[in-house]
């Protein structure tokens, strides 16, 4: 099997990030029904499942919970046979459809730091790397988890920003660590909810290569309010015909 393709979707919060990597599953599950796809939803904010169509009963942060409660017990198997029970449980709390995978980091119960299911989070994505031809990331919003490496294998790093002056920082920032942190082949910025097509000279996108430019997208508004599934939109809407744009330029090679 060639080496997974790890896409992982990033940008300030309220930029549209989740719809796109929503969008980019679908697109993925379409051209390639031969290949095996996964969607992880790495944002706190458990917005993946909600546009996939995805009910979610077991999350990454369940498993490590589990894992320690055995430890605190007194477990006394070895971190070797605890490690083989995790991705056990990681397989087992995967939701499987007709076109791809699909599995939620969750969210911890206490506040503040996301550390201890960051780092676990990094394992996963290794664990399931060789399992999968295409896995789509949607990133927590901002820098934290490209800071901590949790996706040092990303092959391909799509950051999306819209029109306001902080959503370029954040992309131009994010690339900035990637470029220390992150072994990514390929990295473009798309430019969502812009207004107009000549607002873009105003933006200050350091060197990203732009992948897409998006309108705004009435239909998937829509969707947005009714919870649907964005499987269903269709293939003329704005958002469906930027990301098709954005995952060919991808597809085209070279970083």
């Amino acid at each position: 099997m060639e080496r997974s393709k790890i896409v992982a979707v990033a940008g300030k919060g309220g930029v549209g990030k989740t719809s796109i990597a929503a969008v980019m599953v679908k697109l993925l599950a379409g051209k390639y029904p031969d290949k095996k796809i996964l969607a992880i939803d790495a944002d706190p904010a458990v917005g993946l499942s909600t546009a996939l169509g995805v009910e979610v009963t077991m999350t990454i942060d369940d498993i490590r919970k589990k894992i320690i409660a055995s430890v605190e017990d007194h477990d006394t198997r070895s971190v070797t046979e605890l490690l083989g029970e995790a991705k056990y449980h990681i397989f087992d709390a995967m939701v499987e459809t007709d076109g791809f995978s699909f599995i939620a980091v969750g969210r911890p119960e206490s506040a503040g730091c996301y550390c201890k299911i960051n780092s676990y989070l990094k394992e996963v994505i290794a664990i399931l790397a060789d399992s999968f031809d295409y896995i789509v990331i949607d990133g927590e919003a901002g820098i934290e988890q490209i800071n901590r490496r949790v996706m040092e294998k990303v092959t391909h790093l799509v950051l999306v920003t819209d029109a306001s002056r902080k959503g370029t920082q954040v992309v131009q920032t994010i690339k900035k660590v990637a470029d220390e942190l992150v072994m990514y082949e390929k990295a473009g910025v798309i430019i969502n909810r812009i207004p107009d097509e000549s607002v873009r000279q105003y933006m200050d996108l350091g060197d990203l290569d732009v992948l897409a430019c998006i309108g705004p997208d009435e239909k998937l508004s829509t969707f947005d309010i009714t919870g649907q599934n964005v499987f269903y939109l269709p293939e003329d809407s704005e958002i469906v015909r930027g990301v098709a744009e954005a995952l060919e330029r991808l597809e085209e090679g070279g970083r």
